[in-house]
Parts: C-alpha cells; sequence; structure tokens
C-alpha cells in the first residue's frame, strides 16, 4: 500500500511540474487569437456555474416596468453595447478582438433563459479573463439590476424600449 501512495504522490508532482514548465516556458496559449488550452473553456464554464449557483441573488431590488427596461437600455448603451451590441446591427469592433469573444446579447435568444439573478451576479461581479468587468464600483445596486431585467426580458421588450436599443452607437 505504501508503494502506491508514493506512486500517486510521485504522479501528482510530476503533473504539477509539468503545468508549471507548460506555463513558465511561454508554451501556453495567451493571446487572444490563440486557440484555447485543451478543456479551457469546459472547466472556466464548470467553475463560473458552480460560484454562481450558489451566489446569484434570487430577487431583485427593484421590479420589471417600463422605467426601468428604459433605464436598462440607457446603462446597457453606455456601458455594454461596446462589446456585447445592440439588436440588429452588426458585432462591435472592441468585440471581434476578445477572446473570448464576448456573447451578442440581443442576437438569438440571448440571455433570455438566464436567470436575472445570474445576469446580475455576472454585472456585478464580471469574469475573471473575459474582459467582462465587475461593475460594482460604477453602477449602483438598484442599475444592475435594471440592466440585468433587461437582459433577461429582452424577449418581452415593448417597442419603445427596443426603438432604444437598436438606434446606432455614437462613438467618438
Amino acid at each position: 500500500m505504501g508503494r502506491f501512495l508514493f506512486g500517486v504522490l510521485i504522479g501528482i508532482v510530476l503533473v504539477a511540474a509539468c503545468g508549471y514548465i507548460y506555463f513558465a516556458m511561454g508554451v501556453a496559449p495567451v493571446a487572444t487569437a490563440s486557440s484555447p488550452m485543451p478543456f479551457e473553456r469546459r472547466l472556466a464554464h464548470m467553475a463560473l456555474n458552480a460560484v454562481i449557483d450558489k451566489q446569484a441573488p434570487k430577487t431583485p431590488s427593484v421590479q420589471p416596468s417600463e422605467d426601468n427596461y428604459m433605464a436598462g437600455a440607457h446603462l446597457y448603451r453606455e456601458h455594454c453595447a461596446v462589446c456585447h451590441g445592440l439588436p440588429g446591427q452588426p458585432q462591435p469592433d472592441v468585440a471581434k478582438g476578445e477572446f473570448p469573444g464576448p456573447p451578442q446579447l440581443f442576437k438569438g435568444k440571448g440571455v433570455t433563459d438566464d436567470s436575472a439573478g445570474e445576469t446580475y451576479w455576472k454585472v456585478a461581479n464580471g469574469i475573471r479573463l473575459t474582459g467582462m468587468p465587475a461593475y460594482t464600483k460604477s453602477l449602483s445596486q438598484d442599475q444592475m439590476w435594471q440592466v440585468s431585467l433587461l437582459l433577461a426580458n429582452a424577449d418581452k421588450l415593448s417597442p419603445t424600449v427596443r426603438a432604444e436599443l437598436q438606434a446606432p452607437l455614437v462613438t467618438q
């Protein structure tokens, strides 16, 4: 039994040493144009989903309403559209250079199948190594909920809110 445990320990040390060498020698892909490492997406999503399941809030501090959707649309245009795009418009140039590419939240089902709490967690905390920043220091809790409710209900928005979202962005 002692030899078996010694073999397992040696195996763990060798795997850790190989991983260290892989990163220390500059072999790991770090450029946004590089292919992902083996299992990178699977492991990252597994960890993200586990944390969100534990920590995502269940109850918004604001209620779904036309006023909150419109406020969310203004905030989305100002803070999110540069990466995540607007309905009926091509992918923004910034998004083309990111890895992993940010989801275009108004194409297909977007995040309407995610709970508002899940989207709120992502807005509030950001997502490591993706370019998604945390907004807790730049937006209030209510503002983050307004954006999250807007996105969770993107398939149910009024023509007025949709028109606000579809107006082209003015870049300087």
